[in-house]
């Protein structure tokens, strides 16, 4: 269980100017217009707060940091000053060394965010100074600039706030892609998802609802059933008192088409048995390996050791199907955006719309990572780059902030510098 002590707030000792500077990008382009040239090469390198994970292990791992960023474009790229980020699932697996596509530390975390473009490199022909954009990276979005190649950003319909930009890709990408490559979802048919309330629960539920006639199963602790049946959860589930398996079966005694498992271990093989004929079950997770904020190694094992097996000739005679996802595994760039496209076309048409949990700034990193990781959250949590203004910090003693490139070189010496550290404790 996790711990219901107050968590601290990750505050520098000195705010940097850029930092403060108001939210329209356009009104910073002056500096940046020359930027297409390669006159952009000689400005002077950029220094920004970022969230750093600095080693495997709990909360205090995640550092508040001031870094270096080169305002060097390369063609094709373009430089993005971020104004929201979205918490995923995966950064807190990754913080345990349990995400496989995060690089070692210290990394700086985030794959998903919005915000406006200040300078572009040379052959982007799509996209200008000024442009509010969606980015979509493996790693390296939780910073205030963030340089990428141009084909990672997609402009934010007019509507969009950053909040609801930086809560899209990861979310809506996997359940659509879930939902309409893998699954085939058709009128008529029933879907299970687990984590209903969740970022991707949530997406996976109003995606539902642009076809004609589905049901959803939509597993959540009681206290958010009446939010999940507004939004579109036919059959709210409360996972904790109930089974789920004998309450699906007492509202549809044949089962489900197709169910969507972010737990793994005993749930994924609950979740066969409920498929219905020429069913489909996609495993898109193991959340059930992350019980604490640290690795447990009991609760992986437990996880691993009650995973569904099963025969060629076992799928055959039962007619149905298994299918794993993940999204970071998909190499197909085009795929990608056109799915993106998709997606901001059903925004545009209001027929889907990221819903925003809370949102925290950098310094509350470590409140935004326990909210998710306690499942207290409704939707999306999201991460600001903004700094916290100076009256709404907590009183705390500030600590020193670290530097990114000093941790760095220091990774194999395990040489203390002496330099500017935030530190966030458990």
């Amino acid at each position: 269980m996790m711990s219901g002590e107050e968590a601290p707030t990750l505050q520098p000792e000195q705010e940097k100017q850029p930092d403060e500077e108001p939210p329209p990008a356009a009104s910073e382009a002056p500096q940046q217009s020359g930027s297409s040239s390669p006159a952009a090469a000689e400005e002077k390198p950029l220094s920004i707060r970022a969230l750093v994970l600095t080693g495997y292990g709990g909360y205090d791992k995640v550092k508040l940091q001031v870094k270096t960023q080169k305002q060097q474009l390369a063609a094709g790229e373009v430089l993005v000053r971020v104004k929201a980020c979205g918490l995923n699932f995966a950064e807190l697996m990754g913080k345990q060394g349990l995400y496989e596509l995060l690089p070692p530390p210290p990394v700086t975390l985030g794959m998903e965010g919005s915000g406006v473009i200040e300078a572009v490199g040379e052959d982007v022909k799509d996209r200008k100074v000024g442009d509010r954009v969606i980015v979509l990276i493996r790693s390296g979005m939780y910073q205030e600039v963030v340089v990428v190649a141009a084909g990672n950003t997609f402009p934010m319909p007019e509507q969009m706030s950053f909040e609801e930009g930086a809560a899209l890709p990861v979310n809506y990408l996997t359940a659509y892609l879930m939902l309409f490559e893998s699954a085939n979802l058709k009128p008529g048919k029933s879907v299970l998802v687990h984590m209903a309330a969740g970022g991707v629960g949530v997406a996976v539920t109003q995606l539902c609802q642009t076809v004609p006639d589905v049901t959803v199963f939509g597993t959540a602790s009681a206290s958010k059933h009446e939010i999940i049946s507004q939004g579109g959860v036919t059959h709210p589930i409360d996972y904790r008192t109930k089974d789920y398996v004998e309450e699906v079966r007492k509202i549809s005694p044949k089962g489900v088409d197709i169910v969507l498992d972010p737990l793994g271990g005993s749930d994924t093989q609950k979740g066969f048995s409920l498929l219905k004929p020429l069913g489909m079950l996609i495993v898109f997770g193991a959340a059930n390996c992350v019980t604490g904020q640290k690795k447990n190694l009991l609760a992986m094992a437990k996880t691993w050791y009650n995973q569904l097996s099963l025969s060629m000739l076992k799928l055959m005679q039962t007619n149905k199907g298994v299918c794993g996802f993940h999204l970071g595994y998909i190499p197909d760039e085009q795929l990608i955006t056109c799915t993106m496209g998709k997606l901001l076309e059903l925004y545009s048409q209001g027929k889907i719309k990221p819903r925003i949990d809370s949102c925290y700034h950098f310094e509350e990193a470590t409140d935004a990572m326990k909210r998710m990781h306690e499942r207290q959250n409704i939707g999306k949590v999201i991460l600001l780059p903004e700094a916290k203004k100076e009256e709404e910090v907590p009183k705390s003693n500030p600590e020193p902030v670290e530097n990114v490139e000093k941790t760095e070189a220091a990774v194999n010496e395990k040489k203390e510098e002496t330099t500017e550290e935030v530190k966030a404790e458990d």
